[in-house]
Order: C-alpha cells, then structure tokens, then sequence
C-alpha cells in the first residue's frame, strides 16, 4: 500500500513539476510493482497448507489408532454417495469382508454401521481425504475410463496440485492407476493398509462415485516418485 501511495505522489510531481522522465519512471514502477504485491498479498490462501498438513495427520493418526484399538486390518470399501444417502464413506468391515448383496438399506452417517439383516454384517465408517474433497467440490465424471481419467487429472494435478499426471488402465474389473510426480508420499502405518493414501482415497473415491460401485484399493505402491494403485471394481 505505501509503494502505491507513494508511486500515485511520486509520479505527477516528477512529470509536471520535476520535467525528469527518469524519474516519472520510477514512480509508475512504484505504483505497478505496489499494485503486484496487493494482488499476491490477497491470493493467499486463509489456511496455510502446512496448516492444512498437520490437521490431516491429526486426523488420520486418530483413525489410525481407532482401527489399531478394533485390530481392523481389512482393507477398506469405498461405497458410492448412492448406497449412503448423498454422501460416501469407506467402511472397514469387522470381519474379512462385506457381502454386498447383504446390504439392505442405506448406511446411515455414524462410526459403527450395521449394513445387514445379520447380526455380524457391522463395520466401521470413516470419511477420508477422497469423501471431504470431493464432496466440497462436486466433481462429475462419466464412466469410460478417459472421463474418469480427465476428472482424476482435474483433482490431483490441476485442483490440489499433488501430482504431475495420471494415467489409468481398466481391464474387467481391476483398474490399474499411475500418478506420476506425487508429492505425498507412502507411508507403511495402520491408516495406509486400511484406508490407503490420500492419493489413493481421492481416486479411489471418483472412480466409485464414476461408476456407481463399490470400490476397493487392492494394492498400492511407491516407487521414484510414481505411485501405482490398482483398484477391485465390486458388484
């Protein structure tokens, strides 16, 4: 604001008063680099993404001991908005698996779901970095694998700037998924083995909403900057 100010003084008065060009120059300059530093200044975003990192791991190390404390170590499903009442969320099953065609209804919002007539159909519900993301920002994908593939591209690398580019397979029903230059890197904890990824969970996430289907991350590596993901597409 005072290189703006002063370039807004300094600038008449060295032209009409001073007769210096040189000088004129200088005080525009003063004026457009004042007007630059305004426009980065107001750009800046109202949480720091070093906030923003250390409340993700506050959360998911919370998760992370909430599944140690059931001994869950079945890999989470990921259900589409339609099977949860407008909203998606993982669920780790407290047995091996979830017989899908068990479910009978809509999985209600808490942390300890009951998805089917049995007495043992339970699991526990969680909401991932994929369910917020995605959520907030509505993000639409059709079906084929180069729609899915455009809105994986949208959020990872256009949106959230966490990955130079994506490139998916899908064969039957495993999709196998390449992000390149990911800038958050595999970590081998409870959460992970569960939950998969941040990466992971965002994938995961529009690739079950793209299709309708239960999702589950099967395998995941990291390796020189690439993070493979092959997916099981469930029915």
């Amino acid at each position: 604001m005072g290189l703006v100010i002063a370039g807004v003084i300094f600038a008449p008065v060295a032209y009409f008063l001073i007769d210096s060009i040189p000088f004129t120059a200088i005080g525009i300059s003063a004026l457009m680099i004042g007007f630059t530093s305004l426009a980065l200044a107001n750009s800046r975003l109202f949480i720091s993404p070093e906030a923003s990192e250390l409340m993700m791991k506050a959360g998911m190390e919370n998760t992370s001991a909430l599944l140690e404390e059931f001994g869950l170590r079945n890999k989470a499903i990921y259900l589409p908005s339609s099977m949860l009442g407008g909203r998606s969320y993982a669920v780790v099953p407290l047995k091996n698996t979830i017989e899908l065609d068990r479910i009978v209804a809509k999985i209600p919002g808490r942390l300890i779901v009951h998805y089917g007539d049995n007495p043992e159909d339970m699991a526990v519900a969680v909401t991932t970095p994929g369910n917020i993301r995605l959520d907030g920002l509505d993000i639409k994908s059709g079906a084929t694998p180069t729609e899915i593939e455009s809105a994986m591209t949208y959020a990872l690398v256009g949106l959230l700037d966490l990955a130079n580019s994506v490139a998916i397979n899908l064969a039957d029903r495993q999709m196998d998924i390449v992000v390149s230059g990911v800038r958050l890197h595999y970590e081998d904890n409870w959460y992970y083995r569960c939950l998969g990824s941040p990466i992971a969970s965002i994938v995961a996430n529009i690739v079950c909403e793209s299709l309708g289907k239960p999702v589950r991350i099967a395998v995941e590596t990291y390796q020189r900057g690439k993070e493979h993901i092959l997916l099981e597409v469930l029915s």
